[in-house]
């Protein structure tokens, strides 16, 4: 027992270890690195907690040092790729200057300053036991690494600029602590009656990668192609998150 209820917790500290990776990969403008360390810490996310329910040590202290460690992996890891972007992205004419140089990259720690804000609100929330209100912390960090790893070359052209990456992230902050109710991927049953949102998602992810696959063969670019269509699954989960629930309100 005295080994075992470590587990759960060394679990976790990986996830955070991760994080920090992640981190200092982004600030070297290291994209895909930093990408991979946030799947890995996420990895190690899904797993610490059902690790602790198996060997039946769950913990307040478990609680609490799984929070610190999604905030560093799926809120400044995050925040650290896009501010590195913001030092390479192109800036209109109107903002072509050193105050707007300076002042923008750090708009990007919003996203770990609201995904704080999600993280405590998680766990206060007793609504939040089989689902989300808002967008999980996890998905917010897996998307921004997807399309920063796979399209740096687009996001830096100039048809993309600094104002629209600033729309994104403040669109995405909102996404964390709106009260929209968004799926988890937990099943009390397997019966498709049950869960047809959930297995609809999962097919259409499905076939997205496949397809991601393919053509990422084809074109001989096959992480930045199965990238793409992971930032594209966590898209169409937002979707169908909100499109259930406003056909839930009708």
């Amino acid at each position: 027992m005295s080994f075992t209820k470590h587990i759960p917790n060394t679990i976790t500290c990986c996830n955070l270890v991760c994080g920090c990776i992640a981190t200092g990969a982004a600030f070297h403008h290291l994209f895909t690195t930093a990408f991979i360390f946030i799947l890995l810490g996420a990895f190690f996310d899904f797993f610490d907690g059902l690790s602790a329910r198996a060997l039946g040590v769950s913990g307040a202290m478990g609680v609490e040092l799984d929070s610190l460690a999604d905030m560093v992996t799926f809120g400044v890891a995050p925040s650290a790729m896009v501010f590195t972007l913001f030092t390479v992205v192109r800036y209109p004419l109107f903002m072509y200057n050193n105050f707007w140089f300076t002042v923008m990259p750090y708009t990007a720690f919003l996203i770990a300053a609201f995904s704080a804000l999600r993280l405590a609100k998680f766990n206060i929330d007793e609504r939040q036991h089989m689902g989300f209100i808002g967008m999980p912390t996890p998905a917010n960090a897996i998307f921004w690494g997807a399309l920063i790893s796979s399209s740096e070359s687009y996001l830096t052209s100039p048809r993309f600029n600094a104002p629209f990456l600033l729309a994104f992230v403040v669109m995405f902050c909102w996404l964390l602590v709106c009260e929209i109710p968004m799926f988890a991927l937990k099943f009390k049953s397997m019966a498709w009656k049950d869960n047809k949102l959930k297995y609809i998602f999962l097919i259409i992810c499905g076939l997205v990668l496949v397809y991601a696959l393919a053509t990422g063969i084809s074109h001989s670019e096959v992480w930045a192609y199965l990238s793409k269509g992971i930032a594209a699954c966590i898209v169409v989960y937002i979707l169908m998150s909100i499109g259930s629930h406003i056909a839930g309100r009708r």
